[in-house]
C-alpha cells in the first residue's frame, strides 16, 4: 500500500494540532475559573479580566503582561482598580487599600 506525500503530510498536520490544543483549556468567567461546573477564583483569570476591564479604562494590555509584571500590575490597578469588578483583585498590588493616583 503507497501512501502519498499529501496525505502523509496532512496526517502529520493534523496530529501537530490536535497536541498543541490541549481538551484542557482553562475558561475563565469575570475572574474566575471554571473547574468541574463549579467558579474558583484564579491568579490566572483574574489578571486575565484584570487585563479586561483595564482596557476598558483605556490600557493596551493583556493578562500575560499584568501576570508577568507586579509593577506594571500595581500601575494597572492605579487607574482600573476604582472599579468595584476588579477592586478584589486590586488588594493584593496595594495592600494598604488605596487605589487611584494621589
Amino acid at each position: 500500500m503507497t501512501v502519498y506525500r499529501p496525505v502523509a503530510s496532512a496526517a502529520v498536520l493534523l496530529a501537530a494540532i490536535t497536541v498543541a490544543c490541549p481538551a484542557y483549556a482553562i475558561t475563565c468567567e469575570s475572574g474566575y475559573q471554571r473547574v468541574q461546573g463549579n467558579l474558583i477564583a484564579t491568579p490566572y483569570c483574574q489578571d486575565e479580566y484584570l487585563a479586561q476591564v483595564a482596557r476598558q479604562f483605556g490600557f493596551k494590555t493583556s493578562g500575560d503582561r499584568i501576570r508577568g509584571n507586579p509593577n506594571y500590575k500595581r500601575e494597572v490597578c492605579a487607574i482600573a482598580g476604582r472599579d468595584i469588578r476588579v477592586q478584589s483583585i486590586c488588594i493584593e498590588s496595594n495592600p494598604t487599600g488605596r487605589t487611584g493616583r494621589f
